[in-house]
């Protein structure tokens, strides 16, 4: 789906981790840091060499890479940023749940008040997304894998997403500590969408 049109430069970059960062990470690509904005960025370990899959954006005011762990997230995100009204910076925070399938079973189903619980995603959008993508999504179906450890790297992972400080607050306080940072996001992202 991704590169028939041939409108992106980069299909993918291979490279070591260098920094995480709330909203993505840094990775070297023989000795030049591209920043990536990625859903999730603390699945990613410093020092680990990853392939990362990208899509790009080139308006006047912005020059931006965004980054995915496999070419199916990367197309759901397309996907995503294909709906009227929706532009990668929203698109990011729904991706950030891991659950593909729970966010296409509420897109099928019209599940309009899952979808609203979403940073910056109303009444008009959630009805866009159901609109633009019912029924288009069946070819996709992935899970995401996490790691790492600390719960301020947890509040600004949420923060980073768009949630407010008071709704983090009291899901921080209910996700379990043992778990990597990916998990806790995870977990948080579940409560939060309650």
């Amino acid at each position: 789906m991704y590169n028939e049109s041939g409108d992106n430069m980069y299909d993918f970059l291979n490279g070591i981790v260098d920094n995480v960062y709330p909203n993505g990470v840094a990775l070297d690509v023989n000795g030049i840091g591209f920043f990536i904005n990625t859903p999730n960025p603390y699945s990613f370990n410093i020092g680990s060499k990853e392939k990362i899959y990208i899509y790009q954006v080139v308006r006047e005011d912005e020059l931006s890479l965004y980054g995915f762990k496999t070419m199916e997230e990367r197309d759901f995100f397309l996907k995503l940023i294909s709906v009227k009204g929706l532009g990668p910076r929203m698109a990011l925070p729904i991706l950030a749940t891991g659950s593909i399938n729970g966010i296409s079973d509420a897109i099928e189903r019209e599940n309009y008040l899952y979808l609203k619980k979403f940073p910056k995603i109303g009444d008009k959008v959630a009805k866009q997304i159901v609109l633009d993508l019912k029924g288009k999504l069946n070819d996709i179906n992935i899970t995401n894998v996490d790691n790492s450890n600390d719960i301020s790297e947890l509040h600004d992972a949420l923060i980073s997403l768009g949630y407010k400080e008071k709704d983090i607050k009291e899901v921080i306080s209910k996700v379990d500590k043992s778990l990597s940072i990916g998990d806790q996001i995870k977990e948080s992202l579940k409560l939060l969408l309650r």
